[in-house]
C-alpha cells in the first residue's frame, strides 16, 4: 500500500489535479479489462499484466498505475478510465 502522506502530495502531471488511491472494485474492473485484452495505456500500448493499485486524477478521467509499491506518473503510461465500464 502506498503512504497516504504520499498520495496527498502528488498531483497529475497533466492537468496538476490532485489523485486519490482507486479502489479495490476498480481495480478489479480494470484487471477484468486486461484479462480480456482490451485495456490500452494512454499512448496506445495493450496492457497485459495485471495492477496492483493505482491513483486516479480528480476527475476520474485517468488512472497512474502503482507498481512495486512506487506511483508512475507518466502521462502516456496512464488508464483512460473510460474503457472500463
Amino acid at each position: 500500500m502506498i503512504n497516504p502522506k504520499l498520495v496527498e502530495l502528488l498531483v497529475c502531471p497533466e492537468n496538476r489535479t490532485p489523485v486519490q488511491e482507486a479502489d479495490a472494485a476498480l481495480i478489479d474492473k480494470i484487471n477484468a479489462a486486461i484479462a480480456a485484452g482490451s485495456l490500452n495505456n494512454r499512448a496506445g500500448k495493450l496492457i497485459d499484466e495485471p495492477i496492483e493499485g493505482g491513483l486516479v486524477r480528480e476527475d476520474g478521467l485517468l488512472l497512474y498505475l502503482i507498481r512495486d509499491d512506487i506511483p508512475v506518473m507518466v502521462i502516456d503510461e496512464a488508464i483512460p478510465l473510460e474503457q472500463v465500464s
